[in-house]
């Protein structure tokens, strides 16, 4: 069961690092093209244009919510991964649940950051240029189209911001349980804003990640370049198997709102996770071969070490690989569709840690 307690004391340090021009007079906010008046909300879209000889480029949706009073830049971004579909669906209703008059701040809503893998129906890989858009940050303005659209993401979104949530769910082949990613790198200070923002979002479950880059030059991901940048960040993941008929979007919309109060921008009490369970460990089980795989696991199952989560098979059916528990833990994803390339995620395995 999961349990809350009140945040006035727990978020009195990330209320106190409100940026310093927080008491500034209002003007109207803009990204790119899009501009907002203050307490209003405008949307339209972000233009990565088109490389001759190589692509026709592409669009990127985007809502701006501009409070009538002062406060922090808050972004969400959904979509990096276009068969993502809670968040994106949750962010298609948010932001008609906002009030800007009663709003202290700025909400940047990426509907969907990759378009070109959310029309093409596309797991990991944009089907333009084959890249995953959550490995190319902080991209190249004179690359391929995902690190354009990278680009673009940087410098209009996350350099905007004061905080960032990256919201996910599992892929369409990915059967996964709820739970946030906190990035413990960077400065001290940064590093305490993350956490605060993942105990704040509401999910137990959080996986600590200490092995991320913070060299704003090669972030590689969405939430470690606000990171690299001085940002507080997270990376969340509600829902599962590009469904939409999951919890998924209902819990993305539901901690968004609670980000939100914690960090004073709308009014009420945040309830942050009492007991949360801390993954200080997990793997990534890749596959050895391109074949067919046989999940025998499913997501939020307890496993040992050696316990047998899948088997891998031949076009023939002929089993070839057996894929097993490297530690004992929970499973957080698995791969629950049948076709796997050499190197794709079978699934992953987080070891709770012992307090």
């Amino acid at each position: 069961m999961r349990r809350y307690f009140g945040s006035t004391l727990l978020f009195a340090a990330i209320y106190v690092m409100l940026p310093a021009g927080g008491n500034a007079q209002r003007v109207a906010f803009k990204v790119g093209e899009i501009q907002a008046a203050p307490g209003t909300r405008a949307s339209g879209f972000l233009e990565v244009a088109a490389r001759a000889g190589a692509d026709s480029g592409t669009r990127i949706p985007v809502t701006v919510i501009h409070g009538a009073k002062a406060g922090p830049v808050l972004a969400l971004v959904a979509g990096t991964h276009g068969y993502e579909y809670s968040p994106i669906v949750a962010m298609q209703r948010f932001p008609w649940k906002v009030e800007p008059r009663e709003l202290a701040g700025t909400i940047l809503v990426v509907h969907v950051a990759n378009m070109p893998s959310f029309l093409g129906r596309t797991v990991y890989y944009s089907p333009v240029d084959g890249k995953n858009l959550n490995r190319v940050y902080p991209g190249n303005a004179d690359g391929t189209l995902s690190e354009r659209i990278a680009d673009q993401i940087t410098r209009e979104v996350i350099d905007r911001a004061d905080y960032l949530i990256d919201l996910h769910c599992g892929d369409g082949n990915e059967a996964l349980r709820p739970y946030v990613y906190w990035e413990a790198v960077g400065a001290p200070e940064v590093q305490e804003k993350s956490r605060q923002l993942a105990l704040a979002f509401g999910l137990d479950h959080i996986v600590i990640q200490t092995d991320r880059l913070t060299d704003p030059a090669k972030s590689i991901y969405t939430s470690t370049t606000a990171i690299a940048r001085g940002k507080g960040a997270i990376t969340t993941e509600t829902g599962l198997l590009g469904r939409v008929d999951t919890d998924g979007a209902k819990l993305a919309e539901a901690g968004v709102f609670n980000v939100l109060r914690s960090l004073k921008m709308l009014p009420g009490e945040a309830k942050v996770v009492e007991y949360p369970i801390w993954i200080d460990r997990s793997e990534v089980l890749r596959s050895p071969i391109t074949g067919v795989f046989h999940a025998r696991v499913l997501p939020g199952q307890t496993v040992v070490k050696g316990t047998l989560l899948g088997v891998l098979t031949d076009f023939f059916g002929n089993q070839v690989h057996e894929v097993r528990a490297p530690f004992d833990g929970e499973v957080l994803y698995v791969v629950a569709t049948p076709p796997v390339s050499q190197g794709e995620p079978l699934g992953m395995v987080g070891h709770i840690k012992k307090e």
